[in-house]
């Protein structure tokens, strides 16, 4: 039986595609920033064995003593692992290369599927008073990101502008609804994200004409740019928002923390 007394829980998503290099980190480094810069006490988990969320934060390997590997195997409570960034309002449970084993060890674990999402869900959250906890996932459907999508509300999937976009979309999207059908019957898909979006460029506004007629209002309105502030910000361990506020980078993320919010009023009110 749930318990009536604590309260509601933060909204948690997941960061995922497949494919790689389509801004998936990036978009989980700074939608986190763009919701923290507009009040909101945000969580990333970074379930990504390469670690660049962590490290596009500013947490140095050495400072990554507990991690989402302990979190997941070791039942690790959370003040141990959660972690301030330099970011007001944003905290991060950092990343190593030690999670590319997890998968292996997972697999012999009863609860291999649900281990995140008890894990976010410890009396222990209820201290942070986060609103949002966004899942940066590894660019594979593995273990790890079946346990991001059970443990999520709801899916953020980040579609970079190019030809073959939509193609990779079907896989996910067959993945989300497995994940529905075995584990999580309440996950949704929160939205698909253009990422590196160039307006000048023809191949870019067929792509978005395709998503927008395929997926309808499932496509966010604010469209990510190819912005060279957004890409030079993690070499300075900052989220756009910090290194340049001004950029049209930084405000397209800020559209889109604006977006989410208004998605999810319900859940902040």
């Amino acid at each position: 039986m749930s318990d009536l007394t604590r309260p509601p829980g933060p909204k948690i998503i997941a960061v995922a595609n497949q494919k790689g290099g389509v801004g998936k980190t990036t978009t989980t480094i700074n939608l986190a920033a763009a919701l923290a810069q507009l009040h909101c006490r945000v969580l990333i988990v970074d379930l990504d064995p390469q670690g660049n969320a962590s490290t596009g934060l500013g947490v140095e390997p050495d400072e990554r003593e507990f991690t989402t590997y302990e979190l997941l195997l070791e039942d690790i409570d959370l003040h141990r692992v959660v972690q301030p960034t330099k970011t007001e309002g944003l905290c991060i449970i950092p990343a190593t290369t030690d999670l590319s084993s997890a998968d292996m060890e997972l697999v012999a674990n009863e609860k291999r599927s649900f281990l995140l999402h008890d894990a976010l869900r410890q009396h222990a959250i209820d201290d942070f008073a986060f609103d949002f906890i966004l899942i940066d996932c590894p660019p594979s459907l593995s273990l790890l990101t079946v346990n991001a999508m059970v443990a999520a509300h709801s899916v953020l999937v980040p579609l970079q502008s190019e030809f073959f976009a939509l193609e990779g979309l079907s896989q996910l999207m067959l993945t989300i609804r497995e994940v529905r059908q075995s584990a999580n019957r309440n996950l949704r898909i929160e939205g698909v994200v253009l990422t590196m979006y160039d307006a000048r460029n023809n191949l870019s506004q067929q792509v978005e004409a395709d998503a927008r007629e395929n997926l309808g209002d499932l496509v966010f309105e604010t469209v990510i740019p190819r912005n060279v502030r957004v890409s030079e910000a993690p070499s300075y361990a900052l989220p756009v928002l910090d290194y340049d506020p001004n950029s049209k980078g930084a405000q397209a993320y800020l559209a889109l923390a604006r977006e989410v919010m208004k998605k999810n009023a319900q859940v902040l009110a």
